[in-house]
């Protein structure tokens, strides 16, 4: 509870009551934001208000108090100093839009959004700030080692806070800062939002080898040159070479391509086990990013002349209909070429 000398807590809104949101929203709450959680699902909503549990995306795990849920946007967004955006990133801009005039003056956006939008190739602070008219400088980003579950049991877990003005950075750090839950603040906007889009593309590919029986090498392999197709791609976008190393970076690519918590993960895994990508949709649950956003990634890539050959292989595999076996072949029988970040362009 607030004192007259001390600071009045934060208000916040999160837009999206799926698992993501949802834990983020208690990151906030835990951290003493007082936090409306706003979702299309009644029954999650009631549920959160009731039990304080949301069973449908995050079974088991209890709700801090200072977190309500509502279906009202109007009411979510009133006031609010921190607006956190964690819906599906090829869906954001018809779903934000509506919900520009409820914004209070002077507030903060923060996207939990992993992707490139499709047919703009816009990350999704460009696209938050464009829906919104919000200054760039308004708009952060959040991403890192950030595996929902995990966070929501309080697991100790460290993050990255991006934006171009540092305040903005240090004002959703603190925010967010709890005894589990650490955010480390930096400018590069453009490397960290790459970093958590091309990421799940990866983690795809990672678990297509997997479903069909390959090792550790392979993982190792497919990691390992996943981050250096980011970083080709990042730096040719005039991000900074230290993000790639960092918890956006190498960071969330080993958590997302090695947990089973990972749906993207998890779907490339049925993907390699022989589903179609319908079946493999079905089966995963939830939203894989990396489905959509590989297509976008492949495009943007492709505008700036540089070669990403796993994400080419993962969009032939779930969009052009390549056998998965002939996109492992097409990997290995790439040129000989030094290993270098630079070589492949």
């Amino acid at each position: 509870m607030s004192t007259a000398t001390s600071p009045s807590p934060v208000t916040a809104a999160v837009l999206g009551s799926g698992a993501w949101g949802t834990t983020f929203a208690a990151v906030l709450a835990d951290a003493g934001c007082e936090v409306r959680l706003w979702g299309r699902n009644a029954d999650v909503a009631a549920d959160i208000n009731a039990t304080r549990h949301n069973s449908a995306y995050l079974p088991g795990i209890e709700l801090p108090a200072g977190l309500t849920a509502t279906t009202d946007a109007a009411a979510a967004l009133a006031g609010a100093q921190l607006v956190v955006v964690a819906i599906p990133s090829q869906s954001a801009r018809a779903t934000l839009a509506p919900l520009r005039e409820h914004l209070a003056e002077g507030a903060v956006a923060v996207s939990l959004m992993k992707g490139v939008e499709l047919s703009t190739d816009r990350r999704m602070s460009e696209v938050v700030a464009e829906v919104w008219g919000l200054p760039l400088d308004k708009v952060a980003v959040v991403s890192g080692p950030n595996l929902a579950r995990e966070i929501a049991e309080h697991q100790p877990t460290a993050t990255v806070v991006s934006a171009t003005d540092p305040e903005t950075a240090r004002f959703v750090a603190g925010a967010c800062s709890s005894s589990y839950f650490r955010p480390y603040t930096n400018s590069d906007v453009v490397g960290v939002e790459l970093c958590g889009a091309v990421k799940n593309v990866i983690a795809l590919a990672v678990g297509i080898a997997q479903g069909r029986g390959f090792g550790y090498n392979t993982t190792a392999t497919v990691i390992t040159r996943g981050l250096v197709e980011i970083t080709r791609l990042g730096l040719a976008l005039g991000a900074d070479a230290e993000t790639f190393s960092g918890l956006a970076g190498m960071g969330d690519l080993v958590a997302t391509c090695t947990s089973p918590l990972s749906r993207n993960h998890t779907l490339g895994k049925h993907i390699g086990q022989g589903m179609s990508l319908d079946e493999a949709v079905a089966a995963t649950g939830g939203t894989a990013e990396g489905v959509k956003s590989c297509r976008s990634v492949l495009e943007l890539a492709q505008k700036v002349g540089v070669d990403m050959p796993i994400t080419a292989g993962v969009v032939a595999v779930l969009h052009e209909g390549m056998p998965v076996d002939d996109m492992a072949r097409g990997l290995l029988a790439r040129p000989q070429k030094s290993e270098g970040v630079t070589s492949g362009r």
